[in-house]
């Protein structure tokens, strides 16, 4: 079914792995390609509840973009592929269901802004952040300007964006980048272990969540005003009467998704 991605279903958790390791997993037409074939399937799948993004090998998350097809665009043509980047990268910010990064080596460039674009991040012990574009001449055009900003400040963002220096994971967490570092070998679970836990809420309130939170970083959207409708929207859901009976009962919820 895809090209260049794995992808895995197990207890409600869709792993995809970015399988390209000769490459160290660089984004190039058909991986973005294959995202948005698994996007739509992560949309329209019931069964799917939480997504975790990897990549093939131990190396590499992602190490950037192909490079390799920068050759031969023009400034048009370049603009056409930030903005296909940036649309798809949205769609993985905005999905209604939880989507994380198991960083397990470089994620680099291309990377590193498609880890940011998922909701958080579980890194590896050898894993390494950066945004090197600027040794090209370039500048990330993926939404990466936008999100280290997010995550770990402006100023700290612009020491990053323009000196192109390298984090390890620690330094990752330290910023706020990463929520957990693992070893290698438990990096995997370590990110289920998390997303079972979500898995068992309510599946509106989740999306709510996400929902709500990204509104923090939409300058169309009064973050507060969608709070108020998400919060009354819920009132409407089986899974509120649910959680609700079960708290004053005492008991465990038991959320049916509806």
């Amino acid at each position: 079914m895809y090209q260049t991605l794995l992808a895995s279903l197990e207890d409600h958790i869709l792993t995809i792995t970015i399988n390209r390791p000769d490459k160290l997993n660089a984004l190039n037409k058909d991986v973005f390609t294959d995202l948005n074939k698994v996007l739509d399937e992560i949309e329209s799948n019931p069964d799917i509840r939480s997504v975790i993004i990897t990549g093939a090998g131990p190396k590499a998350f992602v190490a950037g973009a192909d490079v390799s097809e920068f050759n031969a665009l023009n400034k048009e043509q370049a603009m056409a592929l930030a903005k296909r980047g940036q649309d798809t990268f949205a769609r993985i910010e905005n999905s209604s269901k939880p989507i994380v990064a198991a960083v397990n080596g470089f994620a680099l460039g291309g990377g590193c802004e498609l880890a940011m674009s998922c909701h958080f991040r579980v890194a590896s012990e050898n894993a390494k952040f950066g945004q090197p574009e600027v040794n090209l001449g370039l500048i990330p055009g993926y939404g990466g300007t936008q999100r280290l900003v997010q995550l770990v400040g402006k100023g700290k963002a612009m020491e990053l964006l323009m000196s192109a220096h390298m984090i390890d994971a620690n330094e990752a967490k330290q910023l706020g980048l990463v929520n957990y570092v693992t070893t290698a070998e438990t990096l995997l679970d370590h990110t289920k272990k998390i997303l079972e836990i979500i898995n068992s809420k309510a599946l509106s309130a989740v999306a709510g969540c996400i929902k709500a939170a990204n509104a923090v970083f939409d300058e169309t959207s009064n973050g507060y005003a969608l709070e108020i409708q998400v919060f009354g929207n819920c009132f409407d859901t089986d899974d509120m009467k649910e959680g609700v009976a079960a708290f004053l009962e005492k008991r465990k919820a038991n959320f049916k998704g509806i």
